[in-house]
């Protein structure tokens, strides 16, 4: 980041002047150019090559908002989904600044801020930012989208876990799961998956996840699920009967398809299905059984909420990959591949003292 550049001088009159130094013209006033600072952002829409380093303003922190020196920002397919042309509404304003969650430490506060202070680790959540996204090494969100990192989780860790721990955590909340009930996380070795077997695990259920390969499948175990479906295998149907006789209790649904539709069919009568919306194609609805659809909320109770969950359920966050932010095209690039356990996460600056995410 460039310090502030100076390029006039504005100075004070004198209480008695002359004549001649009345009629001088005024002096300009300074103006002073914003600090800079790096971020990955696109000109236009298109494929992960349009995604480039650019040197920008560094946003400045408004009423009720905090300035973040991102160390981690993670990387999902609704940004692959925004960098391929997808818009909500109105036209966009280029150069866009991709990324929606990140963590690192608090730089600065704006007026009518509380609770935070300068150097406190924090991560945050936001879609669409006006003053830009996450891809970047400042980022100016409200105070109420952001919450502390907990003690177990680095920087890095706890950047790419974001906006998934809210997900996951939000989704196995909806499904109000009990102690010793069977849930099902369909999904299981995504970047929400991941974090909704280990919370679900933590709330005392027996959880089954679906997994496709033996790399998919060993991390789901070693997660804490207790049975693993390839739910593409024609025996996953008697499998799912054999570890779930009495039917499946609850169901967090991360992908749609008919894979999914088959799995839904073994949920008992009063069971309960929950699905983030952008799930596509949408469960369908079933007599008998609850279908749930949310979006994860990043207010200050969820962060409260998602702070306890993480350190009793001592979680663990898998990282498929990491790349600096020159190379955020890259992380694109390897998204749009397919078959990432876990979550890819954006390494944009070294914190001076990093605390390992702790077993």
């Amino acid at each position: 980041m460039k310090k502030e550049e100076i390029t006039g001088v504005e100075f004070g009159q004198g209480l008695r002047t002359s004549k001649a130094q009345r009629r001088r013209p005024a002096r300009a006033k300074a103006v002073v150019k914003p600090p800079m600072m790096k971020a990955a952002a696109i000109d236009r829409f298109g494929p992960p090559s349009v995604l480039t380093l650019h040197s920008l303003p560094m946003p400045e922190p408004g009423p009720g908002e905090v300035l973040i020196e991102l160390h981690a920002a993670g990387v999902g397919v609704w940004d692959a989904d925004i960098r391929g042309g997808w818009w909500p509404q109105g036209r966009p304003k280029f150069p866009i600044v991709l990324g929606s969650d990140g963590a690192g430490k608090v730089a600065a506060t704006g007026p009518r801020v509380r609770g935070f202070r300068v150097g406190e680790r924090v991560w945050a959540a936001e879609f669409i930012n006006p003053k830009g996204g996450f891809y970047a090494e400042y980022i100016a969100v409200k105070a109420e989208h952001t919450g502390r990192v907990p003690k177990r989780l680095d920087l890095l860790h706890a950047g790419a876990a974001t906006v998934t721990a809210l997900t996951a955590l939000q989704g196995i909340d909806r499904l109000r799961v009990r102690r010793r009930e069977t849930v099902l996380v369909f999904g299981a070795s995504g970047a929400v998956g991941t974090l909704a077997v280990q919370f679900a695990k933590w709330l005392g259920a027996r959880v089954l996840g679906t997994a496709s390969g033996h790399a998919a499948q060993r991390l789901v175990r070693q997660l804490g699920a207790q049975g693993v479906i390839d739910a593409r295998s024609p025996r996953s149907l008697e499998q799912i009967r054999e570890l779930a006789p009495d039917g499946l209790d609850a169901v967090l649904a991360l992908a749609g398809g008919d894979a999914l539709e088959r799995c839904l069919d073994l949920v008992r009568p009063g069971g309960r299905v929950a699905y983030p919306h952008g799930v596509e194609p949408e469960p369908k609805r079933r007599k008998s059984v609850q279908l749930l659809a949310y979006d994860a909320e990043s207010g200050r109770r969820e962060f409260a909420r998602l702070e306890r969950a993480v350190e009793q359920a001592r979680l663990r966050v898998p990282i498929a990959a990491a790349y600096p932010l020159a190379r955020a095209a890259k992380a694109h690039e390897r998204l749009e591949r397919g078959r990432v356990l876990g979550r890819i996460v954006l390494r944009i600056s070294q914190p001076s003292q990093s605390k390992t995410q702790r077993r």
